[in-house]
């Protein structure tokens, strides 16, 4: 096993992962994962497939990610890792897929339409 990639995304964020063998260290665009989600429960996010196949301390991961915020990063690169496990070995697809992790949450920011202030909202209404 050299290095076995996957992309994932979520919102407006498109993570690539690249997983190798190694000690269990995790680089988000070359920083290490405390330094660059420094927000405890959005780290946690990030390992969770890692921990549902036990296999934290096993393999090293380089992520690039790019695009929307830190919730869609976090959630596009935990969509990577889970493809990333499951290429590397098939038996982590059924607990991966009992959690939700392999499929792709589709749902975006509505655009704006023109003659309102956001997507849906509408000006006050006055009938005289």
């Amino acid at each position: 096993m050299e290095m076995i990639n996957a992309t994932g995304r979520r919102k407006a964020s498109i993570a690539r992962i690249y997983l190798t063998k190694g000690e269990g260290n995790i680089t988000i665009n070359g920083k290490a994962l405390d330094a660059y989600f420094p927000v405890s429960h959005i780290r946690n996010k990030v390992t969770e497939p890692l921990q549902t196949v036990e296999v934290e301390s096993l393999y090293n991961l380089n992520i690039n990610v790019k695009g929307g915020g830190f919730k869609g990063q976090a959630e596009a690169i935990r969509m990577g890792i889970s493809r990333a496990l499951v290429k590397l070995n098939e038996e982590f697809k059924s607990p991966l897929k009992t959690k939700k992790f392999l499929t792709r949450d589709a749902r975006v920011v509505e655009r704006k339409k023109y003659g309102k202030p956001k997507a849906r909202k509408s000006f006050q209404f006055s009938k005289r």
